[in-house]
């Protein structure tokens, strides 16, 4: 398919190109051990950098995992001074369900305690391709079932918990949010989809708009889905879950709101605006918001940049709004 990429915002573009490459080759299964270890020239603070003198408290646990599974390791902070229960966001991390880590997320859980004064878990789950489809979304789905049954403990309450998550997260929060329907438990007040994985077909337009350009490419997310489903990835007629790939889910009715960011410029856009609009014919609700020229995880590459700002005010007043703060 040849298409024409939309061009990145100037000011991104110039962030784009300032960032370190080395060199460049093919994705394949035998780099992903690179690929992981490669993701250490993004800096990553630890909690306790990161947290500060801000009053917040973090904590360190392990939970139970699904049954038959080994435990998961998760992180709570909690607003010091609060009046429980608040409002509780449970976080999944990205890095395309074959890499990253929960803690590269505390910044953006830290800023929102300390603005909405709600306790954030943000929970580590099994990578593909050692542990392929149903591991990754099946330890999400039960740390949020922790988080919910554990909620008085936590001084959460359980009738005000989003699941959230960027990128691989994004796609595992809205694998979550099927399964809580599905499985009835627990009760999410809201799922946060920030530029979510969605879509193991990759025939959008997007999908080929940014083969070789941006941050997140087509020849890595291929990568990244056949890690996660085989020989399956991208077989319309194969029998994939829609846990896994939340495109595929032929009901999107009964959901809690979501809220749904991406970029103009960044592959995942055509299959984020077709989830949102698949929920509103579902009589469901959803609010979309497409950021013009951004690039697949723009506001953590370029946290200065207007749009940036942009986003992180939607997301603050939808939090607002689905939390009643």
């Amino acid at each position: 398919m040849r298409v024409t990429p939309v061009p990145f915002d100037p000011a991104l573009s110039a962030v784009l190109d300032a960032m370190p490459r080395g060199e460049q080759s093919e994705p394949s299964p035998e780099s992903i051990g690179v690929i992981r270890d490669s993701a250490a020239f993004i800096p990553l603070p630890t909690v306790a950098d990161v947290v500060g003198d801000r009053a917040i408290d973090v904590e360190e646990r392990t939970v139970p995992g699904p049954a038959g599974a080994p435990d998961l390791d998760i992180t709570v902070l909690r607003p010091r001074r609060r009046k429980a229960p608040v409002p509780g966001l449970y976080n999944i991390h990205g890095g395309g369900m074959i890499s990253g880590h929960r803690h590269q997320d505390t910044p953006r859980l830290a800023d929102l305690v300390e603005e909405l004064g709600v306790v954030a878990v943000n929970v580590e789950y099994r990578l593909a391709p050692e542990n392929p489809d149903p591991a990754p979304v099946e330890d999400c789905y039960a740390g949020v079932r922790w988080m919910s049954g554990n909620a008085a403990e936590l001084g959460v309450d359980p009738r005000r918990i989003v699941v959230m998550g960027g990128s691989a997260g994004g796609g595992l929060s809205a694998g979550v949010a099927l399964m809580a329907r599905d499985r009835g438990a627990p009760f999410l007040a809201g799922q946060l989809l920030l530029c979510p994985m969605l879509d193991d077909g990759n025939t959008t337009v997007s999908s080929h708009q940014y083969d070789g350009s941006g941050t997140w490419q087509r020849a890595m997310n291929l990568l990244a889905w056949q890690a996660l489903l085989g020989e399956k990835a991208g077989d319309p007629t194969a029998d994939v879950s829609a846990y896994a790939a939340p495109a595929r889910a032929s009901d999107l009715s009964g959901l809690p709101p979501a809220f749904v960011e991406a970029g103009s410029a960044e592959l995942f856009r055509d299959e984020d605006v077709d989830y949102a609009s698949r929920i509103w014919a579902a009589g469901g609700q959803a609010e979309l918001h497409i950021w013009q020229g951004a690039f697949h995880g723009f506001d953590v590459f370029a946290p200065d940049h207007e749009v940036t700002r942009a986003a992180l005010s939607a997301r603050l007043s939808w939090l607002r709004r689905v939390l009643g703060l």
